[in-house]
């Protein structure tokens, strides 16, 4: 009751100070296109930014929401993001001697459901398994690690071969060839190259390897967008200021899903890094989809 009595004074005091900024966001993006922006600028949230600068910005961002990070997933998506996670295992469904790289996979959520996806083919002949979970902030590999430890997931200890990894996406140092299958989840958008991360997840493959994203998406219902825009802009950083004390990291995540590329152009951008097979499936009216391809 505490928290719902504060959710609504930060409501009425926080939304009313944010009203005009987050409306002219929402009616305008122009400004943060590719085409306005002068080269070796992005985009980071709405603001348009030094390539450079954005990589910085994004590093702090989850530097500073790190340890409440599986917490305020489950306040902003009512637990809803579990279900997205588990459907998106199934659809991958692994086979015993898989070795996946898990990008931008700091806490551990797609790594344990790897993890316990397999545990469960106990009646499938085949050799150990491996997950190699990659981020590019180590402050979200050290909460995964604390988790997979409270879990049982250790050496020694665990079915699947689990190793931690602090790296960029967009350059990988693993060898060609290495892995095959390659997820990444809630992760892409925060890239600032989202081309040379698809060109490294191909590079990375093994022929035949499976390439696969979840990620926040565009909804094809005009109506339902505007609900949705609503939610995420005048609640979403509200939450976060009430059960993380950060408001901005919160609304740059929301503005990075309105910049990332609606469904059917992400999906050329994946077929265009060399994948076949490319295909999407939309997860809950859209607001997040599946995508897939195969290194062939």
């Amino acid at each position: 009751m505490a928290h719902r009595t504060a959710l609504f004074k930060l409501l009425r005091v926080r939304c009313g100070a944010q009203q005009g900024p987050v409306r002219r966001a929402l009616s305008s993006q122009a400004e943060a296109k590719p085409e306005n922006m002068k080269p070796g600028q992005t985009h980071f949230g709405f603001q348009v930014v030094d390539e450079e600068e954005k990589t910085k910005k994004v590093h702090e961002v989850f530097e500073t929401v790190a340890e409440k990070y599986d917490l305020m997933n489950d306040v902003m998506s009512a637990g809803i993001h579990r279900v997205w996670k588990d459907m998106f295992m199934q659809k991958l469904a692994p086979m015993p001697e898989t070795k996946l790289l898990d990008m931008a996979g700091g806490t551990g959520d797609i790594a344990f459901r790897y993890i316990k996806y397999l545990e469960n083919l106990k009646s499938v002949e085949g050799g150990r398994s491996s997950v190699t979970v990659c981020d590019i902030n180590q402050n979200m590999l050290n909460v995964g690690k604390v988790r997979a430890q409270r879990l049982g997931y250790t050496p020694g200890s665990c079915s699947v071969d689990i190793d931690w990894v602090c790296a960029d996406a967009e350059k990988l140092s693993f060898p060609d060839d290495t892995f095959n299958a390659y997820t990444i989840a809630f992760g892409i958008r925060n890239c600032t190259h989202i081309d040379k991360v698809l060109e490294e997840a191909y590079r990375v493959l093994t022929p035949g390897g499976r390439f696969m994203c979840l990620e926040f998406s565009q909804l094809p219902n005009s109506t339902l967008q505007w609900v949705y825009d609503q939610y995420s802009f005048q609640v979403i950083p509200v939450l976060g200021q009430l059960f993380v004390g950060q408001w901005k990291p919160y609304q740059y995540l929301v503005e990075s899903i309105r910049q990332f590329p609606n469904q059917e152009k992400f999906k050329s951008m994946i077929e265009d890094a060399g994948f076949r097979q490319v295909t999407y499936e939309n997860l809950t009216f859209g607001t997040c989809a599946i995508h897939s391809g195969f290194k062939i």
